[in-house]
């Protein structure tokens, strides 16, 4: 169906990204070397939409001021869900603002544009709902849906039995019915879902699924920012000309070594006799010092990898400096998210932002590093380090 508006659901904070969604919210973390969010945006537009609601929350004033009014001259309106009370509730946020037919997508995902265009394809006014949907062999911790016939039988968030499920990629095309359902849902641990709102569309409608192929990655942890950025590289979202993407502000010294694919953002230096990619992605102004070696990270702006450093399977905030001589030698290693930990995930370390390294330091795999640290020169660090703490040789 002809369908050109759609509500962008961005207020959450991303409490399992932490450290790094400290200072700002899920979507400004970086995939490559632009916020997830943009991303998202690029998608609906080569989808044909052509009006975005963004549905913010926490820390809404940075995501406003990064966008401003429009995005690539679509308009962007802007309502704020004052508590993160779930999707569900964060989609009634923007009620106001829709009177007719609506895609709903995910701020925090990057969803390809065939999974949207068959989402808009299938759609019509006959069903109350229809849901992207992917043929997945792990579900995992996200939904699954069982369908018959083209037509959804039931939505369940991190199904535990083996029945056929398949994945619920986070995009919809909703009528207004949807508000109705969402009202109505009984909230679990204070939280309204849509998850639960289509389980209640479900008993008297007609919810209608979309199986494509596409590329869909999720940030819900931290190395899963590595994980969305290698597919970007991988599947030409970064430049389908050219596997290798280098900024004509870039330095490059003659005798350096870059192996595609990677993205080297505007500003960035690298020096002499450095080795970059390959799967490496340097945000604005970075530097890379003579002979370091980066691969397989994604480093944002106004990181700084000093001489003789080796950084692998890492992902940094910005203003991150790591010293002459460190070693980040890669996963896999344990990561302690809360109260999980998290075994043989492929992250050699996160430093959050502004986290000082002076130098000759060795990083055990699966380290998270809070912003504003300092590292002494010589320390070996491991585990998980809170933020403004320094950490002695």
């Amino acid at each position: 169906m002809s369908l050109t508006s759609a509500v962008v659901l961005a207020a959450g904070e991303g409490s399992r990204l932490r450290p790094l969604t400290s200072n700002r919210p899920k979507p400004l973390l970086p995939a490559a070397t632009r916020p997830i969010l943009e991303h998202v945006f690029d998608q609906l537009i080569a989808a044909g939409i052509t009006d975005i609601t963004v549905v913010v929350g926490y820390k809404h004033n940075r995501v406003q001021a990064h966008f401003g009014s429009t995005y690539r001259t679509v308009p962007l309106t802007y309502v704020v869900q004052d508590q993160q009370l779930g999707s569900g509730h964060a989609l009634l946020a923007a009620e106001s603002e829709i009177d007719d037919t609506v895609l709903v997508v995910n701020g925090d995902q990057f969803v390809e544009s065939t999974i949207i265009s068959a989402v808009l394809a299938a759609h019509n006014g006959d069903s109350a709902g229809t849901l992207g949907v992917l043929t997945k062999l792990q579900i995992g911790s996200y939904g699954g849906v069982l369908i018959e016939d083209g037509i959804v039988t039931e939505i369940v968030e991190n199904p535990q039995d083996d029945r056929p499920y398949q994945l619920n990629a986070g995009v919809y095309a909703f009528e207004p019915d949807i508000f109705d359902a969402i009202y109505d849902a009984t909230p679990q641990a204070g939280e309204y879902s849509l998850t639960d709102a289509i389980s209640e569309l479900l008993d008297d409608s007609e919810v209608r699924a979309a199986i494509s192929e596409g590329a869909w990655v999720d940030a819900t942890y931290p190395w899963d920012l590595l994980d969305i950025s290698f597919e970007l590289l991988a599947s030409g979202h970064i430049d389908e000309q050219c596997a290798v993407t280098i900024a004509e502000s870039a330095t490059v010294h003659d005798s350096a070594v870059i192996r595609e694919p990677v993205v080297i953002a505007p500003d960035c230096e690298i020096g002499a006799g450095a080795v970059v990619g390959p799967y490496a992605c340097l945000g604005e102004n970075t530097t890379v010092g003579s002979n370091a070696a980066i691969e397989r990270s994604v480093l944002d702006a106004d990181t700084r990898v000093e001489t003789g450093a080796t950084v692998i399977d890492c992902v940094t905030g910005v203003g991150v400096t790591i010293g002459p001589g460190t070693t980040i030698p890669g996963g896999p290693g344990d990561v302690r998210v809360g109260d999980r930990v998290f075994e043989d995930e492929a992250l050699g370390a996160l430093l959050s932002d502004r986290v000082t390294d002076d130098g000759g330091s060795t990083y055990v795999p699966g380290t998270v590093v809070g912003s504003e640290t300092t590292i002494e020169a010589g320390a070996t660090v491991r585990g998980t380090i809170s933020e403004n703490t320094e950490v002695r040789s």
